[in-house]
């Protein structure tokens, strides 16, 4: 039997991309995208544009809100702020303020380095192989879209609602916790966060990806995306019980 004809521009292991047709392919074809991303994994580009954007939310979050006032509220409703003096508590604000400012972008980096260690085992475990370079391509593209939505929602609530009103820890209104008032359950409000539609828009994206680029059935891609999701999500809530946040 001969070979199929192969059509112009796409080689047998994948249509050629630049960087920047990727960045926008994504968005709008994530299969052809990421069957370009299986022949040339790449993912610099799009981490610094991960890490830019977390950037700019943080800054305008800052403009926006005081955050001063929201981690001394934190600390008020500690159950050691009776023992604290107002000099220490002045000075876990400072700190409160320059550690939040710091690691905001910095935690992006670190959750694509692991989150691609786990997508790598993940492939593994259910009997697949994908090199370490091609699952962080897969988790650093899979994420860009609703990455960028939700920068994108969360500035236009900072800028559309009061900062006495707005929740850092709850901006984009995305999930059904983000509607519960302050008042409300932590555990309810950490079940709730969970059934968030950029999350599932990115584990839709990331099972396509990890399908295309590892070469594994659908059902192993899915089995991979939703079993993180799955521990995940009952690490934040089981912090939620636990700690109460």
């Amino acid at each position: 039997m001969s070979d199929p004809i192969a059509v112009p521009g796409t080689p047998a292991n994948g249509p050629e991309m630049s960087t920047a047709e990727t960045l926008t392919g994504i968005f709008f074809e994530p299969s052809r995208t990421f069957e370009s991303l299986r022949a040339r994994p790449r993912f610099l580009v799009a981490g610094l544009i991960l890490v830019a954007l977390a950037v700019v939310a943080t800054v305008v979050l800052y403009l926006r809100v005081d955050m001063g006032q929201v981690i001394r509220e934190q600390i008020e409703r500690s159950p050691n702020a009776a023992q604290a003096s107002e000099a220490q508590k002045e000075m876990q604000v400072r700190f409160g303020k320059i550690i939040g400012g710091v690691v905001r972008p910095l935690v992006v980096p670190i959750l694509i380095a692991v989150g691609a260690a786990l997508y790598m085992l993940g492939v593994m475990a259910v009997g697949g192989a994908i090199s370490y370079k091609k699952a962080v391509s897969v988790w650093t593209y899979s994420w860009l879209p609703p990455f960028v939505l939700g920068v994108l929602i969360a500035i236009l609530v900072l800028f559309l609602k009061s900062p006495d009103s707005i929740d850092p820890e709850q901006i984009a209104v995305t999930n059904p916790g983000a509607l519960l008032g302050e008042g409300s359950s932590k555990v309810l409000v950490a079940i709730l966060n969970q059934f968030d539609l950029l999350r599932f828009y990115g584990l839709f994206l990331a099972a396509l990806g990890l399908r295309k680029v590892a070469k594994i059935s659908s059902g192993q891609a899915w089995a991979v995306v939703l079993g993180l999701y799955l521990i995940l999500a009952l690490l934040r809530i089981g912090s939620a019980v636990l700690f109460g946040r």
